[in-house]
């Protein structure tokens, strides 16, 4: 893993739930945010297996506490995880484990966490302060990690990349993208910017 693949071209599909011959490195891999921030579709633009959701509806009674201010059209949460797979050139396959955003299922952080070696932090420019319970317990678990701001149609465009990392507190070192969840290659470039991070962060004799 000398430096990140890049997304250029087509996606790799395997199509299959089998890994790949040529799957030499392994990842696990955390996309996290805040509640509605679209891990799940980011997940689903980029799998190359089948995802796995734990997805139900939204109901009265989840609405009086779950935060919905800004994404009043959402209509299904993530409970327990969201899982997919996508295998890079040089051998890099991502097992992608996708966090539910609400606090009230904090309580499997710990156990979703476990053995992950980096995470991609979603976050909507719209609600920027939603995002600071999950980068919270990212950098309480020690995980390198990597902002991606979902461009979302109606998210504000005037903020420049020094005044989300202030509103966000970044550490200079720490990436941070633009992406469109939806879209897979926009999707890739986020976790290969994280990917490469990771690399960077090992030290020279492991790479």
């Amino acid at each position: 893993m000398a430096s990140a693949p890049s997304s250029t071209g087509e996606l790799p599909r395997t199509g299959g739930p089998h890994l790949p011959d040529t799957a030499r490195h392994l990842v696990k891999i955390l996309v996290t945010g805040p509640f509605g921030v679209g891990k799940t579709t980011l997940i689903d633009s980029v799998s190359e297996i089948r995802p796995l959701h734990t997805e139900e509806r939204l109901t009265e009674a989840s609405a009086q506490v779950d935060e919905l201010d800004g994404i009043r059209d959402k209509e299904t949460t993530t409970v327990a995880i969201d899982f997919g797979r996508i295998s890079l050139a040089g051998g890099v396959v991502l097992y992608l484990f996708g966090t539910p955003g609400q606090q009230r299922f904090r309580t499997l952080w710990d156990d979703i966490s476990y053995g992950a070696l980096g995470a991609l932090v979603l976050v909507d420019a719209r609600r920027i302060d939603a995002s600071f319970d999950v980068l919270g317990l990212v950098e309480e678990a020690g995980l390198p990690y990597a902002v991606a701001f979902n461009a979302f149609p109606d998210a504000p465009g005037h903020h420049t990349d020094e005044q989300l990392r202030a509103a966000l507190d970044l550490e200079p070192g720490t990436p941070m993208v633009t992406c469109d969840a939806r879209d897979p290659h926009s999707s890739v470039d986020a976790l290969l910017a994280l990917v490469q991070h990771l690399i960077d962060d090992r030290p020279a004799e492991a790479r």
